[in-house]
């Protein structure tokens, strides 16, 4: 993670940071497991990995995404982009029959890919958002995010 800019000091870029670090301890115990050859647990911890990129995903589509896609149209669709592929590649694991005998290098190569997602989003679009966006957008994306943190909550009550 860098520091060099201050972005973390913003509370919706710490918010985003946060979740990418909880994001990577998931993903290296989905890793742990695909090496392992433990399809089962792999499953379970793709799962979790699911579940948190759910609304993490939200938030950076529906509020910064947005934001920042005027100045960066083309990093913005490659990170969307990204999104589609991890998301659907961690659906697919968990969705094929059990035969398939590519699915630890597979769930390995997803993994992969997000860590270098999170990696250009932290190094890249984060410190740009202190460029970028002004009060208002700031107060959306927490607007934002706020919403679609209650409405996990009662989906998940």
């Amino acid at each position: 993670m860098c520091e060099y800019c201050g972005c973390q000091n913003v509370p919706g870029i710490a918010l985003l940071t946060e979740e990418h670090d909880a994001i990577r301890a998931v993903a290296r115990d989905v890793i742990k497991a695909a090496h392992a050859g433990d399809r089962a647990g792999a499953v379970a911890r793709t799962r979790q990995l699911l579940a948190l990129l759910g609304p993490h995903t939200a938030v950076e589509e529906r509020g910064l995404f947005p934001a920042m896609a005027h100045e960066f149209p083309d990093h913005v669709a490659s990170l969307e982009s990204d999104h589609r592929f991890i998301e659907g590649t961690l659906h697919g694991i968990l969705d094929e029959p059990t035969a398939d005998p590519r699915w630890d290098e597979r769930l390995i190569g997803a993994c992969a890919r997000l860590f270098d997602h999170i990696l250009r989003e932290q190094d890249g679009l984060f410190p740009a958002t202190l460029a970028v966006l002004t009060p208002q957008q700031w107060d959306e994306l927490a607007a934002t995010r706020a919403a679609i943190t209650e409405r996990a909550a009662t989906h998940s009550a």
